[in-house]
């Protein structure tokens, strides 16, 4: 009941600040936000739910099963740290006495810990901006899922796309390591993201959809991928790309680079530049495509109207004398029985005459007779639009690629940027990069936002709970010591810092690394404040007595965590011990950086916490001290002048 009563207000305080970290990120727009509303969600209901438990049915429980009997040695530690009388804390054994005993040399040297401390934050941040490996916007999986897009140009019949499809699918198949392959001939959806995330080439004639073998059957996914690549790249006249299904947020290919202006032309033109530079120097790209309209030619019939009047025609006449040479002149429709739709009757001319010279051949009826087309229509060639695209009322083009095995690509992008930036770009053409860099961008801007919000909303519960603005800054910054951490792991793991899942960490662990804190500083405020014990007897009993409890929390955090790290999955009930996973590898990152800044952030709040709680009491009490010393020698120095010659007589050094 005594545990319940005094711990009340610490855990509530710790549970609050752990939930007000996670609310922000509820607020995550967008397609990203969707994708990870879910974890926000859960730790908000089960800890609230844990709170229930901590404050109503764990002290229950410790009542019926609590030991009555404890240990010596640990009984007569705590009895000297709880007591009120005098301790001698070179007589505490174990690791407490250990502890408390490094930290009584530690809090004499306020100042020195404080400078080491900055120095450590600024090494780590420095040795990560040059250390790094980049930046992603989600991770890096093995693929459940795979994609061969066929791409070719020309008018194909059916039956050629469906050869030339089947000879890519043939190569497919001898590639070990597949489950399943699923074959689309023909144009699947147009240039768009479909559902599945796969960004889709604008003259693809087919697609294969891959199925890994299960994960522990076969080889790494990148290896089998890579094996479909060599193998079909020398198909003549096809394109091949070999893409991963998107694991998480559909973001299109790696580099989305947007050209828009004004001018059709000028766009055009800067898009193939930009391409040319994507294929011959930017280096470590693949699958590259554009969307600037595909090579063909379109006729175009120019009719003279005032001639056409005056031979008594219009240009309703002129087109469907030309839909007989090509499409045909629909003249009717049918229903068969057995059919729910009209099928469309058309007449054509023979086979042998529907040829672009029987445009200059055709004649139309008039009141005069046949009169040749020729007379009042010019016919001439100009390059095929499919489609034109505008985006806030410009012209847009895209030139999109991919990054090989082992690129990052943000830094890829990087190198592009500083490339267009040294460009001159004709009118007013502008490039923007959308896709992954621009989800990434607004993510990371995001959680930017939410950090300083919970951080905020942080500061008022502690505030609230300890009643001092020095203590609440002390309290958060821990979160800047757990981010260190992080910087740290990422370093020591080799791993890409992902804007989702290790900056998710980062804000969870803003909520965890702060509770530390609230249960060492609640404690010193209990024994200075309410037991009126001294400053540096308060501080180091605090220490030593919430020592086990800090321990703890961190060791079976870490411990809870290790084995998503490690992607080890423990099958109880078929013991089954599994290394590695396609889902595992999710969360690997996130894992990573919990483990790394709750474990730095504790270790210097064992010592960082304690030596600022004591740092104002220690510099009162030096200032104090040299007031006072410098007091006693002006007595001193008054005492020697009536003995001494005059002030402007002594020796400079002597003033």
């Amino acid at each position: 009941i005594l545990a319940a009563k005094r711990m009340f207000w610490p855990v509530v305080s710790s549970t609050a600040t752990t939930l007000v970290a996670f609310l922000p990120m509820l607020l995550w727009p967008g397609v990203v936000g969707k994708f990870m509303s879910f974890l926000p969600l859960t730790v908000i209901i089960v800890l609230t739910a844990s709170l229930l438990t901590a404050m109503v049915f764990l002290p229950a429980l410790g009542g019926f099963f609590g030991r009555n009997h404890v240990p010596a040695e640990e009984a007569e530690t705590a009895a000297q740290l709880a007591g009120t009388s005098h301790v001698d804390f070179s007589r505490i054994r174990g690791l407490a006495g250990i502890y408390i005993r490094l930290l009584q040399k530690i809090i004499a040297r306020p100042f020195l810990v404080v400078v080491v401390s900055l120095a450590v934050v600024v090494l780590v941040f420095w040795s990560y901006g040059k250390l790094n490996n980049g930046t992603e916007l989600f991770v890096d999986t093995e693929p459940e899922q795979a994609f061969v897009f066929v791409s070719g140009r020309g008018n194909m019949s059916a039956r050629e796309k469906f050869d030339l499809v089947k000879q890519v699918e043939q190569r497919v198949l001898s590639v070990g390591g597949l489950k399943s392959v699923f074959t689309i001939v023909g144009q699947v959806g147009g240039n768009k993201i479909d559902g599945a995330g796969q960004d889709r080439p604008v003259d693809m004639i087919g697609q294969l959809i891959l199925e890994p073998a299960d994960y522990n059957l076969r080889r790494k996914g990148k290896l089998i991928l890579d094996e479909i690549r060599r193998k079909t790249r020398d198909i003549p006249g096809l394109v091949i790309e070999v893409r991963k299904k998107e694991e998480g947020p559909p973001t299109g290919k790696d580099i989305r680079l947007q050209v828009s202006g004004l001018n059709r032309a000028q766009v055009e033109q800067a898009t193939r530049r930009i391409r040319r530079y994507f294929e011959h120097e930017a280096g470590d790209l693949r699958d590259i495509e554009d969307t600037t309209p595909l090579p063909g030619i379109e006729w175009v019939l120019d009719v003279d109207r005032r001639e056409a009047a005056r031979f008594g025609t219009d240009i309703l006449s002129v087109g469907s004398m030309i839909q007989l040479a090509t499409n045909g002149l629909l003249i009717g429709t049918y229903r068969p029985d057995d059919a729910e739709d009209e099928i469309d009757i058309r007449v054509r001319m023979p086979r042998n005459e529907r040829n672009l010279d029987q445009l200059d051949q055709l004649r139309v009826v008039t009141k005069y007779g046949p009169v040749p087309l020729s007379n009042f229509v010019t016919r001439k060639a100009q390059p095929k639009v499919s489609s034109i695209t505008r985006r806030d009322g410009r012209y847009m083009m895209m030139v999109k690629a991919n990054v090989t095995n082992g690129v990052v690509a943000s830094r890829k992008i990087a190198q592009i940027e500083q490339w267009l930036n040294k460009q001159h770009w004709p009118g007013d053409v502008t490039t923007r990069f959308r896709g992954a860099d621009e989800d990434q961008k607004e993510s990371a801007a995001f959680l930017g936002k939410a950090m300083m919000g919970a951080l905020f909303m942080m500061f008022l519960i502690l505030v609230t709970q300890f009643d001092s603005f020095w203590q609440t800054t002390i309290t958060l910054s821990t979160v800047v010591l757990s981010v260190v951490g992080v910087l740290l792991g990422m370093m020591v793991t080799g791993q890409t810092f992902s804007t989702i899942m290790t900056g998710t960490g980062v804000i969870a662990l803003a909520g965890i690394v702060v509770n530390n804190s609230i249960v060492l500083i609640d404690t010193y405020n209990h024994l200075h404040r309410e037991m009126g014990m001294p400053v540096m007897e308060a501080v180091l009993r605090s220490a030593g007595q919430r020592l086990r409890p800090v321990l703890l929390t961190t060791i079976t955090t870490i411990c809870g965590l290790l084995p998503m790290a490690l992607q080890i999955n423990l099958d109880f009930f078929n013991r089954i011990v599994q290394v590695g996973s396609v889902t595992s590898i999710w969360w690997v990152q996130l894992s990573t950086a919990i483990i790394f800044g709750l474990g730095f952030a504790t270790l210097l709040t064992l010592v960082l916490t304690p030596t600022l709680l004591a740092l104002p009491t220690i510099v009162r009490h030096r200032f104090a001290h040299r007031k006072m010393a410098r007091q006693q020698n002006g007595k001193r120095s008054h005492t020697d002048q009536t003995a001494s010659p005059p002030v402007e007589e002594m020796p400079k050094a002597a003033e």
